[in-house]
């Protein structure tokens, strides 16, 4: 596993996250704790959740996998960097309350506390603000992660879906009140598909040293070999990602992108992963393996190495909106 410090913060971190955002829903607790343990031993060292994953009436049920995990001792947590992140509500249906969802001191408060409990440990490495809160200051948000800093609860803060303004917005407010750090991390959407955090977000990231933690690196299935697999006999897609196909200029883009790879001998899914790992300030992608041979195969991005055909013919295929204000001014 190669390793890489998060933004401009002394922590190292693998260039793969292990998300986990399946643990629960769709991967019984049994096979969640075995990729756990294949990912640390193959050098994963960060685990990134959220206190809603397990959704519906099962909010936090993967923070408690990840809890009984750790509970088996033999160095899981000492070894994990633990992320985990807060905004949306825990109340279960028919049970709404206010001051249960988004970014009051109090709800930080309270929902750090549940997620420690949950998580069975005594401090969340990197707690992520997982969407913006266009009702709470910053002031009252740094007051309150300052706060749980120096208790000791939580060691970094990050931030999840925010546009750039707002990371710009975020780390200029903690630093004029003196804040321990304001943001180090910010967890976007970002793939070969999908590029329009290049325009804005990666480049505040940058400018404010955070580090990039792009989500859905595989577009939900759409850069993993998806139509190979129609013609193959594979798994089919379904949902967003066969919606997208009936596009026919999506359909032919990801044609183009397997044709491209066919032609090199690639696999999709790794050098989806792969490039992105190119990408300045990418931190690492989080990656949310169903079963241990999908853990396999991101782990093997993490040492392909893309020659420069194969690169200049992705920029071809997915070009990308390119910087502000280029991308949409003179």
């Amino acid at each position: 596993m190669k390793y890489t410090q998060l933004g401009r913060t002394g922590l190292k971190v693998s260039r793969l996250v292990l998300g986990t955002m399946n643990f629960g829903p769709q991967t019984d607790e049994s096979t969640s704790h075995g990729i756990m343990d294949a990912a640390l031993d193959a050098g994963v060292n960060v685990v990134d959740t959220a206190n809603v994953y397990g959704w519906g009436e099962n909010k936090g049920r993967t923070e408690e996998i990840i809890g009984s995990w750790f509970d088996q001792g033999g160095g899981r947590r000492d070894r994990t960097v633990l992320a985990t992140k807060v905004y949306g509500s825990m109340s279960r249906e028919g049970e709404t309350w206010p001051n249960e969802d988004r970014l009051s001191a109090l709800n930080i408060r309270r929902a750090v506390e549940a997620s420690l409990k949950r998580l069975r440990t005594d401090y969340i490495d990197l707690y992520q603000f997982h969407h913006i809160d266009r009702l709470t200051p910053f002031e009252e948000i740094w007051q309150a992660v300052d706060v749980l800093i120096q208790q000791g609860k939580i060691l970094y803060a990050g931030s999840s879906n925010f546009p750039g303004y707002k990371i710009a917005q975020a780390n200029e407010i903690a630093a004029r009140r003196g804040s321990t750090y304001g943001l180090v991390s910010e967890q976007c959407l970002y793939n070969l598909h999908e590029r329009r955090a290049e325009m804005e977000v990666l480049p505040a990231a940058r400018e404010y040293g955070l580090g990039v933690i792009p989500w859905s690196p595989l577009h939900g299935g759409l850069l993993g070999g998806v139509i190979r697999k129609e013609v193959t006999g594979g798994r089919r897609a379904s949902g967003r990602t066969a919606e997208a196909l009936t596009d026919t200029a999506v359909r032919a883009r990801i044609q183009a992108y397997e044709d491209l790879l066919d032609k090199h001998g690639l696999e999709p899914g790794e050098v989806a992963l792969a490039w992105l790992l190119t990408r300045p300030g990418v931190t690492g992608p989080i990656v949310g393996p169903r079963t241990a041979e999908q853990l396999d195969s991101a782990l093997r991005a993490v040492e392909l190495e893309l020659s420069e055909d194969v690169l200049t013919g992705l920029d071809e295929i997915f070009p990308g909106p390119g910087p502000s204000p280029e991308a949409f001014a003179w």
